[in-house]
C-alpha cells in the first residue's frame, strides 16, 4: 500500500511540472502567433499538442481522484487487480508525456 502512495503521490508530482511547463510553452506559443496570420499558421498546430498535453494531465489527475476514492470508500476491501492495473497506466502514460 506505500508503494501505490508513493507512486499516486510521483505521478501527481509529475503531472503537475508537465501542466507548468505546457502552460509556460503555450502561452509563449500564444504571444507568438498573436502578431500575424502566418505564424499563426505555422505554430497552431503546436499551440494545439501543448492543449492535448493539458488534456491528457487533467485525465491523470481524475483517474487518480478517482482511484483514491475508490480506496478511502472501501477500505476494506483494497485495491483491485484492474486498479493497479489503471494505476500503472497512468503512470506510464505520465512518464511518455514529452514537453
Amino acid at each position: 500500500m506505500k508503494n501505490l502512495e508513493k507512486y499516486i503521490e510521483e505521478a501527481t508530482k509529475n503531472i503537475s511540472e508537465d501542466r507548468a511547463a505546457t502552460k509556460t510553452l503555450l502561452m509563449t506559443v500564444m504571444k507568438y502567433i498573436q502578431s500575424s496570420e502566418e505564424r499563426h499558421q505555422n505554430a497552431g498546430l503546436i499551440a494545439a499538442k501543448y492543449l492535448e498535453t493539458l488534456q491528457r494531465s487533467n485525465e491523470q489527475l481524475v483517474k487518480i481522484a478517482a482511484l483514491i476514492q475508490k480506496k478511502e470508500s472501501s477500505s476494506n476491501e483494497g485495491i483491485t487487480a484492474e486498479d493497479k492495473k489503471e494505476l500503472f497506466d497512468l503512470i506510464q502514460n505520465g512518464e511518455e508525456v514529452d514537453v
